[in-house]
């Protein structure tokens, strides 16, 4: 009498891809909503906090002052450009697996830092302000006086540490998440797709007439 071998049956890539996402631990979900709330306020925080006044001051014209003031995106578009990026790594986390979501989590991490050492290094900055005063009077030599910083380009660095902490939770469980279904992925279609059309006969006309209701044509 012989023995039935046990050997396990290949799974089609969609089943595999939906028992990985079944097997996701509940430490690795809760990582993920971390990580998405995490990325989505510092992204906003970062955005909101780049339109408002970094920073303010006076120049001379005319015998009298002239107040001036800057925006973050003034002093340095840096944060805004990264806060995008960071939110689009974000995204981009659940559309790939293995090495790509890798990538895109360090993409992620340094999007954060990036944006939070731009911001900081803003924070004092008065270029952007000297630059606005050689506007105002039209003398390149122009410099603004009673300069003041407000507390925004902080803001904007907390904003960006937000996205870094996001990006160090995608390294750290980012292998326990989970991913696009596998079932939409190239050479697999989703479960129950529509076959094309089926070969028209010209010997039946009920045939023709249904191509020709589809905008085929039925003498190819």
């Amino acid at each position: 009498m012989g023995y039935v071998s046990a050997a396990s049956v290949p799974q089609p890539r969609a089943a595999r891809a939906d028992e990985e996402e079944k097997a996701a631990a509940p430490g690795g979900r809760r990582s993920l909503a971390a990580a998405l709330l995490l990325g989505a306020a510092g992204s906003a925080v970062v955005l909101l906090a780049s339109g408002r006044t970094w920073s303010r001051g006076t120049v001379e014209l005319g015998g009298g002052t002239v107040p001036l003031q800057v925006t973050g995106g003034d002093v340095t578009g840096l944060p805004t450009a990264l806060a995008v990026v960071g939110l689009a790594a974000l995204v981009a986390v659940f559309a790939v697996r293995r090495a790509g979501r890798l990538l895109v989590s360090v993409l992620l991490t340094l999007s954060g830092a990036g944006a939070a050492a731009a911001a900081l290094l803003g924070a004092g900055d008065s270029a952007a302000l000297d630059e606005k005063a050689a506007v105002t009077t039209s003398d390149s030599a122009a410099r603004v006086a009673e300069l003041t910083h407000t507390a925004w380009p902080y803001v904007t660095a907390a904003g960006g540490l937000l996205l870094l902490l996001a990006g160090l939770l995608a390294l750290r469980h980012g292998r326990s998440w989970p991913a696009m279904s596998g079932r939409y992925e190239r050479g697999t279609g989703p479960r129950g797709a529509r076959k094309g059309p089926a070969p028209v006969d010209p010997d039946r006309p009920e045939d023709l007439w249904k191509a020709l209701d589809r905008g085929e044509d039925p003498t190819r």
